[in-house]
């Protein structure tokens, strides 16, 4: 008996020191990640500026963009998404990103969509980049609507300290939910 349980000691403790190891291996040095974020980040930013021109005026003034290619998300009753993304800074990017999502409720279906964070004051993207892992909250101003309108940036709207832009929804996603988002920096 006291044998079988050093030997299941040993084994977890084997297994919990292997999967440390194992996502070490997973760090993304020398990998492609980085280009394909980008690239699908360039084809999402180009598609938002033809679909809602105002866009373009909103990312000049913005001091930063947290550009999400890709979100998917599905639930039943409990839901979840990620998707991973670049933070641009002068079109550059300077960081990656994913995105997750955790809703319960009254729900059911799958949808993908992108999205842009536009960060309009130096606080809000100083704020974003040094958090260990932002949780997306009551500060963000949503420009477009569900339904795809165009922007309805005002006055008032350019002045929140983040602006966010949904857009190219497809799929078919119902219910109420309670729900929050978690952005956290990968290499890619």
């Amino acid at each position: 008996m006291k044998q079988t349980l050093l030997s299941r000691r040993a084994f977890a403790l084997g297994a919990a020191a292997s999967t440390g190891a194992l996502a070490a291996c997973g760090n993304g040095v020398g990998s492609t990640g980085a280009g394909t974020i980008d690239a699908r980040v360039n084809t999402t930013l180009a598609e938002m500026y033809r679909a809602f021109p105002n866009t373009a005026t909103l990312a000049e003034k913005s001091n930063g963009m947290l550009v999400m290619p890709l979100v998917t998300e599905a639930g039943l009753g409990l839901g979840a998404a990620y998707g991973r993304g670049a933070l641009r800074v002068n079109n550059t990017s300077v960081d990656y990103y994913s995105v997750t999502k955790a809703s319960g409720g009254l729900q059911i279906g799958a949808q993908q969509y992108a999205h842009v964070l536009f960060f309009m004051t130096d606080d809000a993207l100083s704020d974003f980049r040094r958090s260990p892992g932002w949780a997306a909250g009551a500060n963000i101003e949503y420009v477009i609507s569900d339904r795809g309108d165009s922007v309805n940036a005002d006055t008032t709207t350019v002045l929140s300290p983040v602006l966010a832009v949904v857009f190219g929804r497809a799929g078919l996603r119902v219910g109420a939910t309670l729900e929050g988002s978690k952005y956290t920096r990968i290499i890619p």
